[in-house]
């Protein structure tokens, strides 16, 4: 039993960042993140013709696109009022790979929920919910190191973050689009950088809750 504890607290410590920032993924995969960028002050408006209320409409349509809301075949075949093309090729392709790596994502997890929930019922079951908070905590101080040195590459450097991520995940230069291009219309740099900086708050916050409750439980 002790040998099965200690590998359940430390595999909480190990995967805490990658659950809180795929917990702060899917915050952002909500209508919350897109609402909140598109209406905020000092958000670049769109040099063709697309108002705010667009960018609502087809940033929200294609994030249910990324989730699996919408199919493949409506996704492409979905056009704007003039009856052009949202996407075109190029475009379409790129979202399919980033659909798929986002499904793959929330797979994820959801699998780390699930580890989470249930390393909570045995530490309340084998009564060691002790060293299941501290585990948390322990999680989250180096959640908090790793998030501000990622925070700080954005800072300093956005565009080769950026670069880099997209080098990382997709092939060759499909994820390299013209001005002009829906995709780019709807989502410019300011959305991703922004976006990181969002993940990266959500995150934070979510490792100050077992770090806060962490003191509470001491003062008590």
């Amino acid at each position: 039993m002790k040998i099965i504890q200690k590998l359940i607290l430390v595999l909480v410590v190990i995967l805490f960042p990658l659950f809180v920032v795929t917990c702060s993924i899917r915050v952002a995969l909500t209508p919350i993140y897109v609402n909140m960028e598109y209406n905020r002050p000092g958000f670049p408006a769109d040099a063709y013709g697309f108002i705010t209320a667009d960018r609502l409409q087809w940033g929200q349509y294609s994030i249910d696109y990324l989730l699996g809301k919408v199919s493949d075949r409506d996704f492409t075949a979905q056009t704007l009022p003039d009856g052009t093309p949202l996407f075109n090729a190029r475009e379409l392709s790129h979202m399919q790979d980033v659909r798929d790596l986002s499904l793959v994502v929330l797979q994820i997890w959801k699998g780390l929920c699930l580890f989470y929930a249930l390393a909570l019922l045995a530490s309340l079951a084998w009564k060691w919910p002790g060293q299941f908070l501290r585990a948390l905590r322990d999680g989250a101080l180096a959640t908090i190191a790793l998030i501000a040195a990622i925070l700080t590459a954005v800072w300093m450097n956005f565009n080769l973050l950026f670069t880099k991520f997209h080098q990382l995940f997709f092939e060759g230069d499909s994820w390299l689009f013209y001005l002009t291009d829906n995709l780019i219309r709807l989502f410019p740099l300011t959305f991703w950088q922004d976006l990181f900086l969002f993940i990266g708050a959500c995150t934070i916050l979510f490792c100050l809750i077992p770090i806060l409750l962490s003191l509470s439980r001491k003062h008590s």
